[in-house]
């Protein structure tokens, strides 16, 4: 079952015959069709699917794109009444949680003749797709992994004192960039010393010295998967606060994986790290959730935090990332990535957790 039948299959078991599905998000439109653009919009109905997309993608999208008739953009609304009202829709559901407003407002502008709905089962209904990876989609991710990890064990002999910040992100994004990766995941994290009691600092011009703890956080993209890992390394040496801090969150991180699998509560998963570094003493300086989901967009479901409803299944990649962050002084995060199978997990992510000094 590819996934346009699976997104039928999951969508309308509630909803009604007459009712379509209108896919407009980039993210979404790369899930369902595994192909990039900047711009399109896939068309669902009960008995067909069309993805539409203009003229400097056409050529490419009619070679690459499979299960789903592909359309050059021309007059789009006109293109979507007669591909909706040719399979007798009445209703349309959009991307509700993806759109704005004024896109809202456009839909029904020009599409009068629709009901166009404003509940967000479309969204529920993908979300659960995408929170379950397909083998692929873990091939990919992990291909993405191995590329961000040798991206690390090269930087780690570019880092020197001297350095700035600045040049060690870089560093990182052209390794990345140059060895396969398509994108990078997010704005690469590569702070030092005090920065790094900042959980989610930028890269200034601050030179590294020895003594700092230097926490590096980043990702690849491929195929349109991305990865994330974090990794907090020593330059010259450290201290033994230094070392207390940096061993609590490794056993915090590790406590995690341990216990993760199918059924545990992403509650549950968050309260082990809490827990763990509230009694070494660090409760107050761990104020983000453990992990989130990682798959088509850096962060999605299901969210490993203490507001968190969801229950690890089968297939979901998610992250492991606790953090320790003492203001003014320093702060410590690891993080790795973890697939939940069927009988417990597999921790994606390969280089050591243990302190490298540099």
């Amino acid at each position: 079952m590819n996934k346009i039948e699976r997104i039928r299959d999951g969508f309308f078991k509630k909803a009604t015959g007459d009712t379509g599905i209108l896919i407009t998000s980039e993210q979404n439109r790369r899930y369902f069709t595994e192909f990039p653009s900047s711009d399109g919009v896939l068309a669902v109905s009960a008995h067909d699917a069309a993805f539409f997309t203009d003229s400097r993608y056409i050529e490419a999208a009619q070679n690459a794109v499979r299960g789903v008739r592909v359309e050059e953009q021309k007059d789009t609304w006109a293109q979507l009444k007669a591909f909706f009202e040719k399979d007798g829709v009445k209703k349309i559901a959009p991307e509700n949680e993806m759109i704005t407003v004024a896109q809202s407002g456009r839909m029904k502008k020009n599409l009068p003749d629709f009901e166009i709905l404003g509940d967000t089962a479309l969204d529920e209904a993908i979300t659960a797709l995408r929170m379950v990876k397909t083998d692929i989609e873990v091939e990919n991710i992990v291909k993405a992994q191995r590329i961000a990890e040798d991206a690390l064990r090269h930087v780690l002999g570019f880092i020197e004192p001297g350095k700035t910040e600045k040049e060690i992100a870089l560093e990182l994004d052209f390794y990345m960039l140059s060895h396969g990766a398509e994108a990078l995941s997010f704005e690469t994290i590569a702070v030092s010393g005090p920065n790094t009691s900042k959980p989610h600092g930028v890269p200034g011009d601050r030179k590294v010295q020895r003594g700092d703890f230097i926490t590096l956080d980043f990702g690849a993209v491929y195929r349109g998967l991305h990865s994330d890992m974090t990794r907090t390394v020593a330059l010259g040496g450290v201290s033994e606060k230094q070392k207390l801090v940096y061993q609590t969150v490794r056993e915090a991180k590790n406590a995690v994986e341990a216990e993760m699998r199918a059924g545990v509560s992403c509650f549950d998963a968050d309260k082990i790290a809490r827990d763990h570094i509230a009694s070494r003493g660090f409760g107050d300086y761990f104020r983000h959730g453990t992990g989130h989901g990682v798959g088509y967009e850096i962060h999605e479901m299901p969210y490993v935090s203490p507001k968190s409803k969801s229950v690890l299944a089968p297939g979901n990649v998610v992250t492991d990332e606790p953090g320790i962050y003492l203001p003014g002084e320093f702060g410590v995060r690891i993080e790795d990535m973890v697939l939940i199978t069927g009988d417990g997990n597999r921790v994606l992510t390969e280089v050591t957790d243990e302190l490298v000094v540099v």
